[in-house]
């Protein structure tokens, strides 16, 4: 996958990030600087405790040595502690701004432009959210090393210039020999993650459809579907590892080599007396410690490849484009919907209007014919992927600003999910101004009254994520309340009883009927897309679509009397 054009991609959010942080990013870099200052200082004062009160034997040069030792002590332990509040602080807020943005652009009214899945967006919304977020303690770790570094190589010149040159000129060659690598690691990285985001969303997938795998019997084909994706990422992810581990393992060598090699030109040196004991201990004990900021700043290269990765998946759906334009018309006032002469995929020159308060019924002979209708009514099909018009109100539905179209319009689809929380939380989704009497009549209304009445939480009974713990025919009952209580207008219902009996069915037909045409004041327009007798005999009219086309119009009992096609179709 590739960034859409003109697109800036990871670059730019791993910048805006640091820019967004960079007064906490500054005063911790600040902190966690001064935190390996005082590391390096450390060695250098081990060094002229014993130069300056162990050699001479000097209680007093002891006494202040010590008192000294420990004022470092507290000044490194206080940088280190608050500077990193301030950068875990501003990683966690970083990965939280992230996940916002990207549950924000995935429900954008007007769709999001991208090949992902479920699974993959929830894996973008949450390792990539956090793993991008490193990059704010990346910068420190690197500022931290670099400092440690440039403090230990002045040092060392001030003890003796071919050690500080050693440390000096091999630091710059370690750098850039590991760099040479860590192309290859992003690559790796990169595919792993994308791998293991397939993989998730095929197991999304499989566990959203559980049910119906167990009902059709394909349990066996979506367990080996699974075990491809899974094995795929599985390989990816030893490959990313390999790379990985070579590489640390390789920086870890060559800054070990480094440090041994300062270490043992200072023995060398004071073999030959240009070093005092004081000296060594302080050049030995910098060797050592400069051992943990080289390892940090070679192994950086392959953080910053996680990070990086990471931020160029996000970009793939925060630059990705729009599915349809943003409208700038307001609310129509009218309640009719016209369609003239579309064409969408297997819709050919089809013409229909639901009239303002009319409940329409629309019978498909083809399930691709009734898929094609929900989904273009929808308002996620872009105008310039259909020929034809369709309008709400008057106004084409593509120029209605898309918050104004959900109001106006709302298409509940065949397959709907809840989410985890209560039947009330479900039916009301976010209405803050739905009382209980209206909640109970979108229930009585969709048969769902007997999910809250069967426990002695009423509405607040619990309801697991996707609804797992209802019955399909509870979920579709429940989805059916919280569309009906939504009171748009104009709705449009798909397959809304596929899972209930004949009985329940019959119940569902008269409820909606009755909550949102009972009154003769009210100006509903509700559209049922189905092949239910008892939903199509409660309509006040019924279009029937065959090749992508209306080829008959009449009511439910002309029809089941005239056409035995459209008999055929709704009689069980």
């Amino acid at each position: 996958m590739t960034n859409p054009p003109g697109r800036a991609g990871g670059g730019a959010i791993l910048w805006r990030t640091i820019r967004r942080h960079r007064a906490r990013l500054s005063a911790g870099i600040v902190l966690v600087s001064v935190h390996q200052l005082a590391e390096t200082m450390v060695p250098i004062a081990i060094g002229l405790i014993v130069a300056k009160a162990i050699t001479p034997s000097s209680t007093s040069a002891l006494v202040w040595s010590i008192g000294a030792l420990a004022a470092l002590f507290l000044v490194l332990t206080a940088a280190w502690r608050y500077g990193a509040r301030l950068l875990v602080g501003a990683m966690e807020l970083e990965a939280h701004l992230l996940r916002v943005e990207v549950a924000g652009r995935i429900l954008d009214p007007r769709g999001v432009r991208t090949d992902m899945r479920a699974g993959e967006l929830l894996t973008v919304a949450t390792s990539d959210a956090e793993r991008e977020a490193w990059i704010l303690d990346i910068v420190p770790r690197a500022a931290a090393a670099l400092t440690a570094l440039t403090a230990s190589a002045v040092a060392l010149l001030v003890i003796n210039v071919p050690l500080g040159l050693a440390v000096l000129v091999g630091t710059p060659i370690v750098l850039g020999v590991m760099q040479l690598a860590a192309p290859l690691v992003t690559r790796r990285v990169t595919a792993q993650q994308e791998t293991t985001a397939r993989a998730a969303a095929v197991a999304t997938d499989l566990v959203a459809g559980l049910r119906p795998l167990r009902g059709l019997g394909a349990e066996r084909r979506a367990a080996d579907r699974y075990r491809d994706a899974s094995r795929e990422a599985l390989d990816a992810t030893l490959h990313a590892a390999r790379a990985t581990g070579a590489f640390t393992g390789a920086s870890v060598t060559v800054s070990g080599l480094l440090a041994v090699g300062v270490a043992g030109l200072a023995g060398w040196l004071a073999l030959e007396g240009h070093l005092g004991v004081g000296e060594l201990i302080t050049v030995v004990g910098l060797a050592q410690f400069v051992i943990e900021p080289l390892g940090t700043l070679s192994r950086l290269p392959g953080f910053v490849a996680v990070s990086r990765a990471s931020a160029n998946r996000l970009a793939l759906l925060l630059d990705a484009e729009p599915l349809v334009p943003a409208g700038d018309r307001p609310l129509p006032d009218g309640t009719d919907l016209d369609l003239v002469d579309v064409g969408f995929r297997s819709l050919d020159g089809l013409s229909m209007r639901a009239r303002p308060g009319e409940l329409l019924g629309v019978l498909a002979h083809r399930p691709e014919d009734a898929e094609a209708l929900a989904h273009l009514l929808s308002g996620h099909v872009p105008a310039a992927e259909y020929s034809g018009s369709v309008t709400v109100g008057g106004v084409p539905l593509s120029d209605i600003e898309p918050v104004h179209a959900r109001r106006a319009l709302l298409v509940e689809p065949h397959h709907t999910d809840l989410f985890a929380g209560t039947v009330g939380s479900n039916v009301t989704a976010g209405l803050v101004d739905a009382d209980t009497d209206t909640v109970w009549r979108a229930l009585v209304a969709s048969a769902a009254v007997d999910v809250a009445d069967a426990n002695a939480d009423g509405l607040d009974m619990e309801i697991t994520d996707r609804g797992a713990s209802l019955s399909g025919g509870q979920r579709q009952r429940v989805a059916l309340a919280r569309a009906l209580l939504a009171g748009t207008p104009l709705l449009v219902l798909h397959d809304p009883t596929t899972a209930v009996d004949a009985v329940t069915e019959q119940s569902i037909a008269d409820g909606i009927a009755d909550l949102r045409h009972g009154d003769t004041d009210r100006a509903h327009t509700t559209v049922l897309i189905t092949s239910s007798p008892a939903l199509l005999a409660a309509a006040d009219r019924v279009l029937v679509i065959d090749d992508g086309t209306v080829v008959a119009e009449g009511e439910h009992a002309e029809l089941v009397a005239a056409d035995e096609s459209y008999r055929k179709a709704v009689l069980r």
